[in-house]
């Protein structure tokens, strides 16, 4: 029977591991690994004291930080369900509702927060706050158009921050999607991060059209020698109607699974981390959403069970964090995806079983 915390905790340390290496020969990098090594096995032990008091801390946090971005890309999936505008609403969250959040989950053994939008990179103040909690790593997920000199000074001076940029493929997929011109911002922000030894990522959709593609030897290859040490691939999500057909079936997914397990075997990209997302849910159990290993709170502060799962009854404006864990609603969502993830179709679970999500909430 699967321990999910154990599985989950030597996933991070195979995370770790691997950054270690791609940190080789850059002395701030590497220090900061020490540094973080150490203050993830800590993290860890407190999840564990929680676990034996019957609460089940997830290592990871989705934290959509604005509901604004700068770009209109086909297909986003936010601004599809209503989380992603032209510009802030008045019920976005504080940098004071934020640094609470933040606190609490330094407190109690959260490791990952990842930030996401709208565009993150729109809420300066926030993401100057995040770099403060140096036994937290923060993903920002970013589009990559708003990266200035500052940006490269903070991303320097505070390694927690991993900036992961948004591509579709190659330059041509890139800007297709999210507008021309967008891929030569990228590939020039790429450059500056390598010249300055910063780790950073890739965050690819991948759909049953691009899945071979994506997952190329030759096409990670580039992306190391551009100085990328993270490929984050991201299951397609229909956020638009008539676009099904691009969902990954459960053959699609056992391919795509067993394509990044041998590029991870590949000598030529040790140092890399390989990850994908929602992953095996077979093998994991079910769905690691709704708190099982990670859940998502919106930029009103609307605790979510998944961001491809926009439903909230609870906010983390007045409540806290375990509060949501132990939430009538997560616990119904937890079941939910823990049922059907052997059943289902490919892609996300509790995409495709929504009504039963929705049901939940009554």
């Amino acid at each position: 029977m699967l321990n999910l915390n154990d599985f989950m905790n030597n996933g991070i340390k195979n995370i770790a591991n691997t950054a270690s290496r791609f940190y080789l020969g850059n002395r701030k990098g590497q220090l900061f690994m020490l540094n973080m090594m150490s203050a993830l096995r800590t993290s860890a032990k407190i999840r564990e004291k929680y676990e034996q008091n019957e609460t089940h801390i997830p290592p990871f946090l989705i934290a959509s930080i604005a509901s604004s971005c700068n770009l209109h890309c086909s297909g986003c999936y936010a601004r599809a369900n209503g989380g992603c505008s032209n510009g802030e609403t008045p019920e976005e969250m504080t940098l004071a509702d934020w640094q609470r959040i933040f606190n609490e989950a330094s407190e109690i053994g959260i490791s990952f927060i990842l930030l996401a939008g709208g565009e993150p990179l729109l809420q300066r103040d926030i993401i100057k706050l995040a770099s403060q909690y140096d036994k937290i790593i923060f993903p920002i997920f970013t589009n990559g158009t708003m990266i200035d000199d500052d940006y490269l000074t903070l991303f320097n001076n505070h390694r927690n921050l991993i900036p992961v940029l948004s591509i579709e493929g190659d330059e041509n997929q890139t800007d297709e999607r999210r507008g021309h011109g967008i891929s030569k911002i990228i590939r020039d922000t790429a450059q500056a991060f390598k010249n300055k030894g910063i780790l950073y990522g890739t965050s690819i959709t991948v759909t049953n059209v691009n899945k071979e593609a994506v997952t190329d030897k030759e096409f990670v290859q580039n992306l190391r020698n551009f100085g990328c040490g993270l490929i984050f691939y991201v299951e397609y999500v229909p956020a638009e109607k008539n676009t099904e057909h691009l969902i990954l079936s459960s053959q699609d997914l056992h391919e795509l699974q067993n394509r990044i397990d041998l590029l991870r075997k590949d000598r030529q990209n040790k140092g890399m981390i390989l990850l994908s997302f929602p992953g095996d849910e077979e093998k994991m159990g079910g769905c690691l959403a709704a708190g099982r290993g990670f859940f998502h709170v919106n930029a009103n502060g609307g605790a979510e069970p998944c961001p491809f799962s926009p439903y909230s009854e609870i906010s983390l404006k007045k409540q806290s964090i375990t509060e949501v864990l132990q939430s009538p609603f997560f616990e119904k969502v937890r079941k939910i995806s823990a049922s059907e993830a052997m059943s289902h179709n490919g892609g996300c679970t509790l995409f495709q079983y929504e009504s039963q999500v929705k049901k939940a909430l009554i």
